[in-house]
């Protein structure tokens, strides 16, 4: 099944992509991100420095507004 990193802080989300059988790292550190398919962050300091490094090829879900189940159908529709 996809490795999917979530940010700490989103609780919620990480229990219910477990609930669909993900293998969910959280993301703690920048090398957290490394191997995972899919990111699942929160927006709130996205790019506050204006720097552009890339750790992973994967796709990136701004959950911002988003309920668990919008971001798990991200995620899904993502990974097609």
């Amino acid at each position: 099944m996809a490795k999917i990193g979530v940010e700490q802080s989103l609780t919620n989300i990480q229990q219910a992509l477990r609930e669909k059988g993900y293998d969910v790292v959280e993301l703690k550190h920048e090398s957290d991100a490394q191997n995972c398919d899919c990111c699942v962050v929160t927006g709130l300091d996205s790019n506050m420095m204006g720097m552009q490094d890339t750790v992973t090829k994967g796709a990136v879900i701004d959950a911002n507004g988003m309920s668990a189940d919008e971001v798990c159908q991200q995620v899904e529709s993502r990974l097609q």
